[in-house]
């Protein structure tokens, strides 16, 4: 079944990673987006956010192609009135606006959600902010994480907080917005209208704490940094080195897949430890758990533990790079391609689900 948006037109005022991984994701699914970008500025500034081993000529660095992708790019001067009438036109027939203004920069430009909506009433706004559009307050992903308990569970004890290697606040609240505009797509179906889709990263944060936030608000326990470890199953996320030096973790979540574990280990009088009888035991006794462990797989291969653990369902992995991971046959299929302006692009896909 082939699914698309190819009649829907989307205009993209937006930066850095959230917003355009939005209009990212309606371009993959056929629909025209438009990037409006600060001429003045040299467009986005993650054009300028380059690795050393990037050309330092080039307009397009390996950041910014992440999120764009299959979009046409325009750039203006929203100061310069042929510039701003040029952005109110493609605007009058848009289905969808994406935009990260400052606070106050969309209602002194006329490009807030209620001027708009006078011309162009099924106009689907989608806005995103820091910290909610009443708050003028700078926000990059960093600040989120350190502000939304993230960095404080994330590390180790001796490492201390740690930032997640990926923007993750950012490609959350890119998710959000995309749930939130699918939804108001689908309402103007029925009745013709348009609306305003707002997302912050701070609130997409603390709704993506889960089952940390629960484990405050019920249980009073604040997460510290553990590293891999879960706070409430072990083993996992213990890393163990094969005989053949390959890092490889566990992340055993029934008693089934732990007592399968200790047979292919032949560690079955752990079984029958009151230490590690039951999952609680477990997180308790996880130190002592993790060196038996260990102990056994130091004198086994990691193609033999892994191959063992598939064929019996328990959930193990080998550590890889990203060097390791691109290797595969999987992640190849999910990479795109794409010349943008002389330069050669990868990225991969912001669509992971399949429809049939």
């Amino acid at each position: 079944m082939n699914f698309s948006f190819k009649n829907i037109k989307v205009v993209e005022i937006a930066s850095v990673l959230a917003g355009p991984s939005v209009g990212m994701f309606f371009a993959e699914l056929g629909a025209t987006v438009i990037k409006i970008e600060h001429k003045l500025l040299g467009g986005d500034v993650t054009r300028s956010w380059k690795l050393p081993q990037e050309s330092k000529d080039s307009k397009v660095s390996a950041y910014f192609s992440s999120v764009n992708y299959k979009k046409q790019y325009l750039f203006l001067d929203l100061k310069t009135k042929s510039d701003l009438d040029h952005a109110f036109d493609l605007i009058a027939d848009a289905d969808i606006l994406i935009a990260n203004f400052k606070k106050g920069d969309d209602v002194k430009f006329g490009l807030d959600y209620e001027t708009l909506k006078k011309t162009n009433p099924r106009l689907i706004y989608g806005a995103i902010s820091g910290f909610g559009s009443d708050s003028d307050r700078v926000a990059y992903d960093l600040i989120l994480q350190a502000e939304t308990g993230f960095m404080s569970m994330n590390g180790t004890p001796t490492s201390g907080p740690v930032k997640m290697p990926v923007a993750l606040i950012d490609v959350l609240a890119g998710h959000q917005l995309k749930e939130g505009i699918l939804l108001a797509l689908l309402n103007r179906k029925s009745n013709g209208n348009g609306a305003r889709v707002e997302v912050s990263l701070y609130d997409t944060a603390i709704c993506s704490l889960v089952n940390q936030a629960s484990n405050w608000l019920m249980a009073n326990h604040i997460a510290k940094p553990i590293g891999s470890l879960h706070p409430n199953i072990a083993p996992y996320g213990e890393l163990f080195l094969t005989k053949d030096k390959v890092r490889i973790t566990f992340a055993i979540g029934s008693n089934k897949q732990f007592l399968e574990l200790m047979k292919f280990l032949n560690l079955n009088e752990l079984v029958l430890d009151v230490r590690f009888s039951t999952n609680v035991e477990r997180v308790k006794w996880r130190n002592d758990l993790k060196n038996y462990i260990q102990e056994k797989i130091k004198h086994i291969k990691a193609a033999d533990i892994l191959t063992y653990a598939h064929i019996h369902f328990i959930p193990a992995a080998e550590i890889k790079d990203i060097k390791a991971v691109f290797e595969s046959e999987e992640s190849q299929a999910l990479i795109k391609q794409e010349t943008i302006e002389g330069v050669d692009t990868k990225r991969v896909k912001s669509i992971a689900f399949k429809l049939s």
